[in-house]
């Protein structure tokens, strides 16, 4: 990767812990709350693209994982990931990079819409995927009651991803950080057969 590459991945991974100062509102019904860095995970996908996003997440959870108190609320360390919430934060990683998969392959034709709606894919439906059954059994709780504690999530979210959608559209016209893929790797040339030598 390149130092630009790196430095991107380390920014974004920083964002993701001061995402993290900011309060949790804790919901009375589940023990899961609400958190900005949701947000940070949407951006990073947005902006990044899906290598870059998913690297910047694995460090954030190596930080994490270390006991470094990034996660809303001051927690950190590996009790976090058999705890309720533990879910939730696993699915960071795979949501960042489906975000960022997604919007490299949508690139030449993103609009706010259509972010928005790979934002809300990723950034709700990888996350809640992954955290809703982990909350289920970290918490000894139905399914179906874990799922729908996590409603009240949904609308928050939306918005989030709103505002990730809003940002990436900006990015591409004004600094964009993805490249669209190419359109297919350029099938080689058959071998062209020698002409008539000359003598």
């Amino acid at each position: 990767m390149k130092t630009r590459d790196l430095v991107h991945v380390a920014l974004f991974a920083a964002l993701m812990a001061v995402l993290g100062l900011m309060p949790p509102l804790t919901l009375p019904f589940i023990p899961v709350p609400i958190t900005a860095q949701t947000l940070g995970v949407m951006l990073a996908g947005s902006t990044l693209g899906a290598r870059k996003a998913g690297l910047s997440l694995l460090l954030f959870h190596v930080l994490v994982a270390a006991g470094l108190p990034l996660l809303a609320g001051g927690n950190g360390g590996l009790a976090v990931y058999p705890g309720p919430t533990g879910g939730f934060f696993v699915g960071f990683l795979p949501a960042a990079f489906v975000i960022g998969w997604l919007t490299e392959r949508a690139w030449r034709r993103l609009s706010v819409p259509l972010a928005f709606a790979i934002n809300v894919l990723g950034g709700i439906g990888v996350i809640y995927a992954v955290g809703i059954p982990w909350l289920a059994v970290s918490a000894k709780l139905p399914l179906a009651k874990a799922a729908l504690g996590s409603l009240a999530f949904v609308p928050g979210d939306c918005v989030k991803a709103a505002i990730a959608a809003s940002v990436a559209v900006t990015l591409k016209r004004a600094w964009p950080l993805i490249q669209a893929p190419r359109a297919g790797a350029e099938a080689p040339r058959p071998a062209e057969s020698p002409g008539p030598q000359r003598g």
